[in-house]
């Protein structure tokens, strides 16, 4: 496993943080907060236009890149040092793993290059009111009609689903079966006939979820009927580790915050940094952000080379990532003193997105469970 850093990648991480910097920085998402849909189109098309982002870890004959997860990884890691708003978890992560986890060619064929170009905003819809996110309760229903689909029911917390012109929907295709729900996968359109969407209030202003109701919803299946539980078992698990490259980022960017303030902040006559109680403090954190580092580094390598470790490590780093984002963003307010309360202070939206992260796709408690479960304890 290739665990090294490459001038190339090197390279793609500094393209990446000026691009950021320069067409998101935290004012503009500051702006983008208060926004219906929390996005700037014209940021998303010049990511892909000029950078290539959204379809960076796409085959090439899909109309991607054709570049590896551990690329993604770092491109996820600056976007969750600025904070972006933007729809790349749910659409460049989410949505094309799980098309491109199926055996649907034609599927793939035909959906990928539209994401991969950034025309095509997609999410993946499973969650549903208990907030499980697993597949096991699943209650949507998909019910054959004519040479198609119907879906009918409801998802909660799908991720920038309020504007998403594909959403890909798991649904129950044999209700009646006396074991675990038979899951498939549904292409359906954003403008569909049928289909409803609200906003959902959420702590984290930067990132939207919204809720879908399916009424009569006309559906493309995915693949074959029942076949979704692996796919989308595949795919949680390398959202997990994206999710947790960004948490890295975010969790970088708060204690270069800390130790940047503490460099200038002047108490008794001296700098705060000097202080052996903060010293240890930003030393400690140091640690835990770098231990995360060689954590999600490794998880992603694993994904990129298709490894049969990464059920396990997904647990793993999505546990310990939450864990250390938390602790890091509460500490660079701490650090901060009162500015760091303040609404006109930065550092309150990495905590609401540090704790936001946390809960999504799973808090360490649901992680450390899944784990015990996969290696057998």
């Amino acid at each position: 496993m290739n665990l090294g850093v490459s001038a190339e990648q090197r390279e793609l991480r500094e393209s990446v943080r000026r691009f950021l910097a320069e067409r998101a920085p935290l004012p503009r998402v500051r702006e983008l907060m208060d926004s219906p849909d929390a996005m700037d189109v014209g940021v998303w098309r010049q990511a892909a236009d000029q950078l290539g982002l959204q379809g960076i870890a796409i085959g090439e004959e899909y109309g991607g890149a054709g570049f590896s997860f551990a690329e993604q990884a770092i491109v996820l890691e600056e976007l969750g040092g600025a904070l972006y708003t933007g729809p790349y978890l749910a659409s460049a992560v989410l949505a094309a793993t799980a098309v491109g986890a199926g055996e649907d060619e034609g599927a793939r064929r035909d959906l990928l290059p539209g994401i991969a170009s950034g025309q095509v905003v997609a999410t993946l819809a499973f969650t549903e009111d208990d907030g499980s996110w697993s597949g096991d309760s699943v209650r949507l229903a998909a019910v054959k009609h004519g040479d198609g689909w119907r879906l009918d029911g409801h998802k909660s917390f799908v991720l920038d689903g309020h504007g998403a012109d594909l959403i890909l929907a798991v649904a129950v295709t044999d209700a009646d079966s006396s074991g675990p729900a038979a899951l498939s996968l549904f292409a359906v359109d954003g403008g569909a006939a049928g289909l409803g969407r609200r906003v959902l209030p959420t702590l984290d202003q930067t990132r939207r979820l919204a809720r879908c109701e399916f009424s009569d919803v006309p559906a493309r299946l995915i693949g074959s009927p029942g076949a979704g539980r692996a796919v989308l078992e595949h795919t949680l698990d390398v959202a997990a580790i994206a999710l947790a490259a960004e948490q890295l980022g975010g969790a970088q960017r708060a204690l270069d915050m800390a130790v940047g303030y503490a460099k200038v902040r002047e108490q008794f006559g001296r700098a705060i940094g000097s202080f052996q109680a903060i010293k240890h403090r930003c030393a400690d954190l140091l640690l835990e952000v770098e231990s995360l580092r060689s954590a999600v580094g490794y998880a992603a390598a694993a994904v990129a080379e298709g490894s049969g470790e990464v059920p396990v490590l997904a647990s793993l780093v999505k546990a310990y990532a939450s864990e250390v984002y938390s602790r890091v963003a509460a500490e660079n307010i701490q650090i901060h003193g009162g500015i760091g309360f303040t609404w006109e202070h930065d550092a309150h939206l990495y905590l609401k997105r540090a704790k936001a992260s946390e809960l999504f796709l799973g808090d360490g408690s649901y992680h450390r469970s899944a784990l015990a479960s996969r290696i057998g304890l």
